[in-house]
């Protein structure tokens, strides 16, 4: 029977997993899609839950949490680019007291108090990377996961104020032969005006803000877009140097670089005592809305750059650096409806209908209200006035009633008993929050997945967005996603306003997707709880769809970083016999149901495939897959009719029985280990 103990710590687990995919799915929306789907604080609340478990249940952190990475994944279409020093972010600071406490945490563990802080605005646009050879612009760089990122360099050269020649005879020393620069592009109030303004007269659809906007036209394949946007970037530190001197402070480095020709920011300000850096923070937190670009918060960092040396990182965050964050910027106004949107999962996600209100420059009429418990738990009812919030230029929220106002005429919200799109009894699974519609045919799921299927991160199709998805489906065209595959031109050529150069384009667009490699194929298919990374985890660890929809919930449990309610997910959706058609459907259509293979290496081991089951006698199973690998071999997760060996060790489950039915040939981990070895030596 288990423990009290026991029983706390499956319940943590299951926290921090549907924490770490709620984030997964959030760092997509916003670092990859250019889509956010939340409030900066509101991420920042979701990490701030996860880090605090883990704190408590260090037994649960995992290599790829969120807490330990660089949220972000790079774009392959724009080529990779390595970065030799990973791209950090920050902790958060929300208040006095937390920012002394990093100060608090600081001063110990480097031992004293009597270090200078620098304070930078933290500008609310996108971190990039770029690269100087013998004085030259060579390599811009967007951060990416921090350790790889996608290579924008065009893009990057069309930014005025990003030298592409730096001379040393303007600094107080030679610039080293090779050198990195970071900074953050961003685009000004008054240019995301005026380039509104423009669109608006030419009949385009107008952008959402400063900080999409700049994101999106930097992470352009084509720079002559990135040019015609007006685009500026500031610098904030050197990331590394080869061949020659550079200053020993923060403060130094940012002169430095002034006088090598970038652009610094000019309210950066070096104070001694964590006394003046709370009052700087108070000061600009008045006076916010002061400069020409966002600013969501001031950077403190540690002015001697020995002693960050010495204090490093933890997970993903500098010791020697935070951020303190403003607070969101907030309104009040009426509620007057609660609505519910039918996700492409089903889900029943309720939203809010508010009396227009301007906050921050915006007109706000609806607001998220996350789900039916989360209704519950602020007590917001229908006719109050409530509290708005919009943080991070994203999706406002609504905070909460202000039940002083109240009048006694207000509604409590009443679930929805039936699906609004399609009539289906909604059910609730035992332990989630949200209602779903069970309905597989339901119409406003299939809007949901098939806008998803074709969107960026996904399947990429180029020229197919909502619009468009809901005339295919409405026509009659499409029934779900796999029916992508099978239009014709003459049929598209039927639906309105639709020429013939563009069905062209939409049939060339298709015909591109069907070459995605498995993870972007598992992400596009909507699987509950499967996001892009762990897409990416899924389809590494078994290599072909094959191989997935075969697993068992213990053998998809054995993924690093899949839980049992992730592996529950993904096993039940294969389970499902109108998925299962889906799928063979996309591989009659010609789609890439594999996984993208990594970079070649060759070795005496190449063309032969490997699948370790069991638990091995005195080596993990992932040194074993590294050692297979470092000699030309492939692994992959499960026993198809392509596999070579099945390695069993103790324990190995169905796939021996796999095996033994595909004529498979077996090793034992004693006969692995022979074999690695006489390679090895060889």
């Amino acid at each position: 029977m288990a423990t009290k103990a026991d029983q706390e710590l499956q319940r943590a687990k299951s926290r921090v997993e549907e924490l770490r995919a709620q984030i997964a799915f959030h760092d997509h929306r916003y670092y990859v899609l250019n889509q956010p789907e939340t409030s900066d604080a509101e991420y920042d609340q979701l990490l701030k839950e996860l880090r605090a478990l883990e704190d408590e249940y260090p037994e649960l952190v995992t290599p790829d949490s969120p807490t330990q990475r660089v949220s972000g994944e790079p774009v392959e279409a724009f080529g990779i680019v390595e970065h030799p020093v990973p791209l950090l972010s920050l902790g958060n600071a929300f208040n006095e007291e937390e920012l002394r406490a990093w100060h608090r945490r600081a001063t110990n563990l480097a031992g004293t108090e009597d270090f200078a802080m620098v304070c930078e605005p933290k500008i609310d646009g996108l971190a990039v990377a770029l690269e100087y050879r013998e004085g030259q612009f060579a390599v811009g760089s967007t951060r990416g996961d921090g350790r790889r990122g996608e290579n924008i360099t065009q893009n990057l050269r069309t930014i005025r104020n990003i030298p592409q020649r730096v001379s040393g005879k303007r600094a107080a020393g030679k610039a080293p032969a090779r050198f990195e620069v970071r900074g953050e592009v961003f685009m000004t109030r008054a240019g995301f005006e005026r380039m509104n303004e423009e669109r608006a007269e030419r009949g385009e659809p107008l952008f959402a803000n400063p900080r999409n906007s700049a994101a999106g036209a930097v992470r352009q394949l084509d720079p002559r877009i990135t040019a015609e946007r007006p685009l500026d970037c500031f610098v904030y530190a050197l990331g590394w140097a080869e061949g020659g001197a550079t200053p020993a402070s923060q403060w130094e480095t940012l002169q430095w670089l002034a006088a090598l020709g970038f652009q610094i920011n000019p309210h950066i300000a070096r104070y001694e005592t964590i006394d003046d850096v709370w009052l700087h923070c108070q000061r600009w937190t008045d006076k916010r809305e002061e400069p020409d670009y966002e600013i969501d918060g001031i950077v403190v960092k540690i002015d001697d750059l020995r002693l960050q040396e010495v204090l490093g990182t933890v997970g993903r965050d500098p010791r020697w650096a935070v951020a303190f964050k403003f607070p969101p910027t907030q309104r009040t106004t009426k509620l007057l409806d609660i609505r519910v949107n039918v996700g492409r999962t089903g889900s029943m996600n309720p939203f809010a209908v508010l009396e227009p209100v301007n906050i921050a420059g915006v007109t706000v009429k609806m607001a998220t209200l996350h789900n039916e418990e989360d209704i519950k738990r602020k007590d917001v009812r229908i006719g109050d006035t409530v509290i708005v919030q919009r943080a991070g230029e994203v999706i406002p929220q609504v905070v909460g009633p202000v039940t002083s106002k109240r009048t006694g005429k207000e509604r409590r919200f009443v679930p929805p008993r039936k699906c609004p799109a399609c009539g289906t009894k909604v059910v609730r699974p035992e332990g989630e929050v949200m209602r779903y519609c069970p309905n597989p045919t339901c119409p406003a799921q299939a809007f949901g997945l098939l806008a998803h299927f074709v969107s960026r991160g996904a399947m990429d199709i180029e020229g197919i967005g909502e619009q468009l998805s809901l005339t295919l489906l409405e026509a009659g065209l499409v029934r779900d996603p796999a029916d992508l595959y099978f239009l014709k031109k003459e049929a598209l050529l039927k639906l309105e306003r639709m020429a013939d150069k563009s069905a062209q384009n939409v049939l060339d667009a298709i015909e591109v997707s069907r070459g995605r490699p498995l993870q972007r194929v598992l992400f596009a298919l909507g699987i509950r709880h499967v996001g892009s990374e762990t897409a990416a985890l899924l389809a590494q660890h078994f290599g072909n769809m094959e191989g997935l929809m075969q697993a068992t919930p213990e053998e998809l449990a054995t993924v690093p970083s899949i839980g049992p309610v992730v592996a529950r997910s993904v096993h039940d959706y294969f389970r499902d016999k109108g998925n299962r058609r889906l799928v063979d459907k996309l591989r009659r259509g010609g789609v890439r149901l594999e996984a993208e293979a990594p970079a070649a290496r060759t070795g005496p081991l190449t063309g032969q495939t490997f699948v370790i089951s069991g638990t091995l006698a005195g080596v993990s199973r992932s040194e074993a897959e590294a050692r297979i690998r470092s000699l030309g071999g492939a692994t992959v997760g499960s026993v198809t009719r392509s596999t070579d060996y099945l390695v069993v060790g103790e324990s190995p489950g169905s796939k021996l029985e796999k095996a033994r039915q595909y004529e498979t040939k077996i090793l034992s981990d004693e006969e692995l280990m022979a074999l690695l070895r006489r390679h090895e030596a060889g």
